[in-house]
């Protein structure tokens, strides 16, 4: 096996104590200041109540509640892009991705606009409401749209800076939330860079690529793991989804035996397809095996973490297809 390149940066734990704000309490906060500062920014809300605690000061005007009517959002979104203003979207993941998807993609996709969709309740984390707000499936519906960039930041900290990062970018953005607050992944990280995978760990025997809070932490517990049987793994943080870091995964195919995904969403259609698309195009013959949840309906209600183990969303399976993918045992598929 090869050495690691780097010396393992701390890893948050269960036990790790979280940034008492969630990541969209954080992005709350941060777009009242950017809209204090940016006349072109509009917040448009779908009574989430996220915001109701917020002093707009001078900005007052430009935060507009339309109610649960979420298609009426997108397109009044859609034309104060139009008229110069860039909207930022408030609702839940699934109703975005879902309900309100012919909007997202006529009104917006369609006229490549600068709208910056926020959707909260990402993938599990509104478990205790049951399968109908479980979004594990927005990651995918929303990359195939022409022209949208798909953000899902880890930690707390990395949502304030995705979220002033993405004010100037062409086009429409989809921002994915949770709902609690996560563990922080520690102070000293590369900075973010939209496009750009950040590199969490080097190793040259197997890549974990994951997205989101705890497919990240997955990952680097994984990767201690693995380290402890002489495994060395580089963990790759995709915060952005789309555009897709297809330089990073080219590395990853050509020098180390195999690349695992690890996401909070289903097989289908989200990070580990995108992936698998980039590496199938390379010809470079490394596989590519994903955690994810399968071709099912996460039945039944409870906290997120509890979920994402029922689902198989875990260190452990992580650190297992990574062996499968060292010792010669990957071919096509997912865990659980």
């Amino acid at each position: 096996m090869t050495a690691m390149a780097a010396e393992p940066r701390p890893v948050a734990t269960e036990e790790a104590k979280p940034d008492p704000r969630p990541g969209r309490e954080v992005y709350r906060d941060v777009l009242a200041e950017l809209l204090g500062q940016d006349e072109r920014l509009v917040c448009l809300d779908s009574d989430t109540g996220l915001f109701s605690s917020v002093d707009w000061g001078k900005a007052q005007e430009r935060y507009i509640n339309l109610g649960i009517a979420e298609q009426n959002l997108m397109g009044a979104a859609a034309g104060l892009a139009r008229s110069g203003r860039i909207p930022f979207v408030n609702t839940m993941a699934t109703f975005a991705a879902t309900r309100a998807l012919e909007s997202v993609k006529l009104d917006i996709a369609m006229n490549n606009l600068p709208v910056r969709i926020a959707a909260t309740h990402g993938g599990l984390s509104a478990g205790h409401l049951g399968s109908t707000h479980h979004s594990l499936e927005d990651l995918g519906v929303m990359r195939m749209l022409p022209h949208m960039t798909v953000l899902a930041p880890a930690d707390a900290a990395a949502t304030e800076e995705l979220v002033r990062a993405c004010v100037d970018v062409p086009g429409p953005v989809y921002l994915r939330l949770g709902r609690g607050a996560t563990p922080d992944l520690g102070p000293g990280l590369p900075p973010l860079r939209i496009g750009r995978a950040q590199p969490l760990r080097e190793g040259g025997d197997v890549t974990l690529v994951a997205t989101g809070p705890y497919p990240v932490l997955a990952a680097l517990s994984a990767a201690d793991e693995l380290a402890a049987e002489g495994i060395a793994a580089t963990v790759l943080n995709m915060h952005t989804v789309k555009p897709l870091d297809t330089a990073a995964l080219a590395a990853a195919a050509e020098t180390t035996l195999g690349i695992v995904t690890v996401e909070e969403h289903w097989a289908a259609g989200g990070l580990g397809s995108a992936v698998a698309e980039v590496v199938a195009g390379l010809g470079a013959g490394c596989p590519v095996l994903r955690v994810a949840v399968r071709d099912t309906f996460a039945a039944g209600t409870g906290g997120q973490r509890h979920l994402l183990e029922r689902n198989g969303i875990t260190a452990e399976a992580v650190a297992a297809r990574a062996r499968q993918a060292v010792h010669g045992r990957g071919g096509a598929g997912f865990s659980r």
